[in-house]
């Protein structure tokens, strides 16, 4: 294998491949990038078992051929390398020459890296790239974190002729997003569980003007672009009916500008309990109160101008889940609505007739007192 590719080519290659790279790994292999040379370009890729990753990057190819090498050493040496790069293979060993720069690094050979999936893109799913990140930004920061239940730590991406939806939660807090779909593809309504792991590779490897085919096996899930390539592993087990917790007689409706409420929130947080960073909300009338006890540290109020339409309603929330609902919200002002203390809160952006189909869930906290 020989080739010449740009030092900006090879650095971009490999910071997009490395996400995608463990950092511990009992396999050695998966701590290599997989490089192949063909024509007129170079393919990087690389994998933890759970995702892969393949960027292709334009390269002069005097040689086709592949091999892998150490992933953290090769960027770390493609970062200082002085300008055009050349990359050749001696047996199991690869060796970069850079202005006088010469490196040998021992790599292993291509037999040894994992097969990706396969993945039929023959019926899929067409997608821009910028729908993709809009969904998996205001949706998979809700799924769980926790491995009590496995199938929490997934985003539900339901697929559909005119639209798609992701939603995500983890029991306490949900979030729910639906967008409409102008170009499908020829694949079948689908529901799918991801891990957010993968849906994070996905939006920082496709630009918002990229058109990605999405296709699936029996149980994994592949995105692919003129340029990149992603697969992963999808999670098994059937969603929890979300539908069921989300509050259809909420009758009392609170609607704040965004950016004081957050402050307002925070400033209470910083008071409240490290354990379960409970805040009160009293409602009633165009004034909403905060309030915080804690015993070993002391008391906060703050009050906000709001519209609020209800009878008076006094309701805790962990603050850290209702900043959490704030920061994703696309529009200056939010509306909440409400039942009663021990019953789910939404939040919802308000704005003109291009705010997104976007819900959030809260649920409440005990009040002590």
């Amino acid at each position: 294998m020989r080739f010449t590719i740009t030092r900006e080519n090879l650095q971009q290659g490999l910071g997009a491949v490395a996400g995608s790279i463990p950092t511990r790994t009992t396999l050695p292999v998966l701590s290599n990038i997989l490089i192949e040379a063909e024509d007129g370009a170079v393919r990087l890729s690389g994998t933890d078992l759970d995702t892969a990753v393949t960027v292709r990057v334009p390269a002069e190819v005097a040689e086709p051929g592949a091999i892998t090498a150490p992933a953290k050493k090769l960027q770390e040496i493609a970062r200082e390398l002085p300008g055009a790069t050349e990359i050749t293979t001696q047996g199991d060993a690869i060796l970069i020459s850079s202005g006088r720069s010469r490196f040998k690094l021992n790599g292993l050979p291509k037999d040894e890296f994992p097969a990706f999936p396969k993945v039929d893109f023959g019926g899929s799913w067409r997608v821009t790239g910028a729908d993709l990140q809009r969904l998996i930004t205001h949706v998979s920061f809700a799924a769980s974190t926790e491995e009590t239940r496995p199938i929490l730590n997934g985003v539900l991406w339901q697929l559909h002729d005119h639209d798609m939806r992701m939603v995500a939660t983890n029991g306490h807090r949900l979030a729910k997003m639906t967008l409409p779909v102008e170009a499908g593809g020829d694949a079948a309504a689908a529901e799918l569980i991801v891990h957010p792991r993968a849906l994070q590779q996905v939006q920082r490897l496709f630009a918002g003007d990229a058109s990605v085919e999405v296709a699936k096996s029996e149980n994994h899930l592949g995105f692919r672009s003129t340029e990149v390539q992603v697969y992963t592993r999808l999670i098994e087990g059937p969603y929890p009916n979300f539908e069921q917790v989300i509050p259809k007689d909420n009758d009392k409706n609170m609607v704040a500008d965004k950016a004081a409420l957050q402050g307002a929130v925070r400033r209470m947080a910083i008071v409240a309990s490290d354990q379960t960073h409970r805040i009160r909300m009293s409602l009633g009338g165009p004034m909403l109160k905060f309030s915080v006890e804690s015993p070993d540290l002391g008391a906060a109020n703050e009050e906000l101008p709001v519209e609020y339409d209800g009878d008076p309603l006094e309701i805790g929330f962990n603050a850290q889940y209702l900043l959490e609902l704030l920061r994703y919200m696309p529009t200056d002002e939010v509306k909440m609505t409400f039942k009663a203390p021990e019953r789910a809160a939404t939040m919802q952006p308000l704005g003109n007739e291009d705010t997104p189909d976007y819900l959030c869930l809260v649920m409440p906290l005990r009040l002590l007192s």
